[in-house]
């Protein structure tokens, strides 16, 4: 109401002031200020720290300070460690244990620990009942068996459809498949591969996961019949071999197992070719290749070959002169050509070939060397002389004692080898 309304404007309340009781007539007064609570998390804190604190030591008079306390002496090396009980122990063991692994790290060792490790210092490998034979017996036990390229022994322990089990000393046996098993066309393997048959194969894949290589008898016979055929050319030989087809260029034949070819132009009869099929020739070689499996025969050439198995070095031959170069003369010998190089004709001062002999002129000779796979002979007159340059003076006599002459030439030529080996 208005009559009764309070007209003074009302004053805002004052937080911090409340009213006073009536009982002792007093008007409002000011309330206690509080602590912001930072204040007390911090008061709080300093309580728990100090009572975690220990309790300062009692003194004698109150409120006097505790004095500091006084570091213990520190002992003597003699009283801290007894050097007689050091004796054979390690580094390791004054150590102790590396840290998080247990044991003492800190503090001598005690006597057992010490008798321990000293009869573990001293410990050695024969201790351990090392056995040398039974290691290198476990290692050739269990080393592969066969590398590619290797010629094994082998027997065999079983038959397949498509191959041959042989036992080749390995954690497993050898497969050897159908197709080589050897040269040719086998159609029983049971009867060619009888169980227990020892064989010599080549191993042509090393092993596998489970052990087992690939082995091969027909590779291995492949490469012996290369060798031979090597062998035959470079000692100059002819062989026999029957001609089983032909084709435009030429013939096939078969020889050691491996496919030859003779062109028409090496053919005495190369006009009608196709005739010779089922025939035997005797041939030579042109060229020999394993590389590349090219195995090429001459039939006009095994005339020179089988001439040149009738000769030897030290022999004394017979010819005629062919031809005459700056650096010699080429002497027929009956199919085959030997060179008398300029070096080798005299002893003596030469100032012209013609000197010794003209060509078309007939003359005998030594034979120091031969090479059938080129088709060279090397010739010597040089070695029949007396005294040197004999035969620019005494060609006739010379000559004519040439077979005398050459045993004592061959002699010499010997005791060269000889000296030479």
């Amino acid at each position: 109401m208005a009559g009764t309304g309070n007209s003074a404007p009302r004053q805002p309340r004052n937080p911090a002031q409340r009213p006073v009781s009536p009982a002792t007539g007093s008007g409002t007064a000011p309330a206690p200020l509080r602590k912001p609570p930072q204040v007390l998390m911090i008061k709080k804190e300093e309580e728990v720290a100090a009572e975690t604190l220990p309790a300062p030591a009692a003194s004698s008079s109150a409120g006097a300070a505790a004095p500091p306390e006084r570091p213990a002496p520190v002992p003597a090396d003699g009283d801290r460690f007894d050097p007689d009980g050091l004796e054979g122990l390690t580094m390791a063991d004054l150590l102790g244990p590396a840290p998080g692994r247990g044991g003492r790290t800190s503090g001598a060792p005690s006597a057992a620990a010490g008798t321990a490790s000293a009869a573990a210092s001293a410990r050695t490998v024969d201790d351990f009942d090392f056995d040398e034979e039974a290691f290198l017996a476990a290692l050739d036990e269990n080393a592969p068996v066969g590398t590619t390229g290797e010629v094994v022994q082998g027997v065999v322990i079983g038959l397949e459809s498509d191959g041959v089990y042989v036992d080749i000393g390995g954690k497993a046996p050898g497969f050897m498949p159908k197709s080589e098993c050897g040269l040719g066309v086998i159609t029983n393997l049971k009867e060619r591969f009888p169980k227990g048959l020892p064989i010599e194969v080549l191993v042509t894949r090393e092993q596998n996961a489970d052990g087992m290589v690939t082995i091969s008898a027909r590779a291995l016979a492949l490469r012996q019949s290369w060798e031979k055929v090597r062998q035959l050319e470079k000692d100059g030989k002819a062989v026999q071999v029957r001609v089983n087809g032909f084709n435009r260029g030429g013939v096939t034949c078969d020889l050691e197992g491996l496919r030859g070819f003779i062109p028409r132009s090496q053919l005495n009869e190369g006009e009608n070719h196709e005739a010779l099929v089922g025939q035997t020739l005797g041939v030579a070689f042109l060229e020999v290749n394993p590389e590349t499996r090219k195995l090429v025969l001459s039939e006009k050439r095994a005339a020179t070959a089988a001439r040149f198995a009738t000769l030897e070095v030290g022999q004394l031959v017979e010819g005629q002169v062919v031809s005459i170069k700056p650096y010699g003369f080429f002497v027929d010998l009956g199919g085959v050509s030997g060179l008398l190089h300029h070096s080798c004709i005299t002893g003596g001062a030469l100032r012209d070939l013609r000197e010794a002999f003209q060509q078309g002129e007939h003359l005998k000779a030594l034979i120091t060397s031969i090479d059938p796979a080129r088709g060279r002979i090397a010739l010597n007159t040089a070695l029949l002389e007396g005294p040197p340059g004999e035969l620019l003076i005494a060609k006739e006599t010379v000559m004519a004692e040439a077979a005398d002459r050459a045993h004592r030439a061959r002699a010499l030529l010997r005791q060269q080898e000889q000296d030479a080996g």
